[in-house]
């Protein structure tokens, strides 16, 4: 079978998302398709590339200042006679992030589609279901319309005015047609139980087509602990929340807790610096740095405050085999079941993030590596890449 994949973005740039869509292109090119990646070209990088029967295309679709709607305008590149050769190359369409424009045409040359959701697109705009200006979880359950001082609280967190002015008018114009176009998928992937259930509550019409498969698992091996440290790899993020982390080291009783952070900008690190020297915060780190990071803590914290449908982070910290200290939020209590090296706690509470915190540190270095030991043996009896790769290409054979 041949599978065009078309995805503005491809890993390694971004995240999870492009992380979980260049997982299952190789786990389908070990299994026997043929898949073609189209994606965005930027600096450095040629305009084709290969591995094994994965070919990827680089096309100049937008550079740096991306959002998601930078994909959607680009109709000259959906309609040019290299993507319709590619569609009529292909036995399905699969859409992993935000290139619903693509569905469209998809349907024009009467191909399946697949569209893998990894937020909360079709009934939020914002992708997170989290009113910013209230503090709280969206309650907005009856109305797909997100209330535009919402969209403006948010974006002014990182945008100057005139960008969340536009922010504004794009989302409660555009931003509240996309689940129209997802609608027309022939199957909509979500990547956790919890995360149907949201998109489901809000979008009911969308539920006959919403199957759950969990993202694949990348490579990692257990990786042996030298030290007593946390890991938070959120950076300042409005949603991922450090300022939990901060105001529950204040209540620690152990003074010497000491945290590695990642993805800071320079000045977030400045920004952050009064905190003291417990902490250790990094940009983004090569992958020999990175693993020292890992060896030199026993424990990762995760005090987002939206509801991550299945964040990469946890699985990363159970695979390597450590504790988790986490919200109770989204996907997160289905990745934990059953792993006895994982707590949990209410979204937004640093005192019990602090409780959590005083009790990892208490353990002895035997007693927290037996923890993530077991977090890992436990996590890999639910979860493995052969039953999502099966999973994933049941769905494709029923539609094509």
């Amino acid at each position: 079978m041949n599978i065009l994949f078309l995805s503005e973005l491809f890993y390694p740039r971004k995240g999870g998302a492009e992380l979980a869509t260049y997982l299952y292109a190789k786990l389908l090119v070990e299994a026997g398709f043929d898949i073609s990646v189209v994606t965005n070209k930027l600096a450095g990088e040629s305009s084709f590339s290969k591995e094994g029967n994965m070919k990827v295309y680089h096309l100049p679709l937008f550079n740096n200042a991306y959002s998601k709607y930078s994909i959607l305008s680009r109709v000259d590149v959906l309609t040019s006679n290299f993507v319709r050769r590619m569609m009529k190359w292909a036995n399905l369409i699969y859409v992993p992030r935000f290139w619903y424009s693509a569905i469209l045409l998809a349907k024009a040359y009467k191909k399946p589609v697949i569209t893998h959701l990894h937020d909360y697109i079709p009934v939020c705009p914002l992708s997170n279901l989290y009113e910013e200006h209230k503090g709280t979880f969206c309650s907005n359950s009856n109305n797909l319309l997100c209330p535009p001082r919402c969209i403006y609280v948010h974006e002014r967190k990182t945008r100057s005015l005139a960008g969340s002015l536009t922010s504004v008018v794009l989302n409660a114009t555009v931003g509240h047609n996309l689940g129209k176009l997802i609608a027309l998928s022939d199957a909509i992937i979500c990547v956790s139980k919890a995360h149907k259930k949201l998109i489901v509550e809000r979008a009911p019409h969308l539920s006959r087509n919403i199957h759950v498969i969990y993202n694949p698992l990348p490579e990692l091996s257990y990786t042996k602990t030298h030290g007593d440290d946390f890991g938070y790899f959120g950076g300042p993020s409005c949603l991922k929340r450090f300022n939990i982390l901060c105001d529950a080291l204040v209540h620690t009783k152990n003074q010497r807790i000491r945290v590695h952070g990642t993805n800071f900008s320079n000045d977030a690190r400045l920004l952050f610096d009064s905190f003291g020297p417990e902490f250790l915060l990094y940009k983004r780190l090569d992958e020999i740095a990175f693993e020292n990071v890992w060896k030199r803590i026993r424990a990762v914290v995760v005090p987002s405050i939206w509801h991550e449908p299945l964040p990469y982070v946890v699985t990363e910290a159970i695979l390597r085999g450590r504790i988790v200290l986490a919200s109770n939020a989204g996907g997160i209590p289905e990745q934990v079941e059953g792993c006895e090296g994982a707590l949990l706690c209410e979204i937004g509470n640093h005192k019990q993030f602090a409780e959590g915190l005083n009790f990892v540190r208490g353990l002895s270095k035997e007693n927290a590596a037996e923890f993530g030991l077991r977090n890992r043996e436990t996590f890999l009896k639910r979860f493995n890449n052969k039953n999502t790769l099966r999973e994933f290409i049941r769905l494709c054979e029923n539609l094509y």
